[in-house]
């Protein structure tokens, strides 16, 4: 169970600069800049959960894993390429999105989220 909710503190994050050839990152607006941790699984697990937190500005990406994301400052709208749906999201809300979806991220208000994905063959 991951033991956050709105407005609690999250502790320290290290730097995740959008650099991961697997998510294909492309910039499309502002100088968006991410950090996050890891709380439990990653690297030769099939799920993780933690937290990342992302400044102003809008970027694509190709999610890695299946998410499950819990808003817990901020305000981002997300849409999804596969069918255009565009999810506006704000502290308490949260959005599933699937393994290998390309995904463009819309920061309004720097965000926070804590979110648990699920990868079949693995992190």
């Amino acid at each position: 169970m991951t033991p956050y909710k709105p407005g609690d503190p999250i502790g320290p994050l290290d730097d995740w600069p959008f650099d991961a050839p697997e998510s294909d990152y492309v910039i499309r607006d502002g100088a968006p800049r991410a950090s996050g941790r890891i709380d439990a699984g990653g690297p030769g697990h099939v799920t993780r959960n933690g937290i990342w937190r992302c400044t102003k500005g809008v970027f694509d990406c190709t999610e890695q894993g299946d998410e499950l994301m819990t808003i817990l400052t901020g305000r981002c709208r997300i849409t999804q390429h596969h069918d255009w749906s565009v999810a506006e999201l704000a502290p308490g809300d949260s959005l599933f999105v699937r393994d290998g979806s390309r995904v463009t991220w819309d920061i309004i208000e720097d965000v926070t989220k804590v979110f648990f994905a699920y990868k079949s063959n693995g992190y």
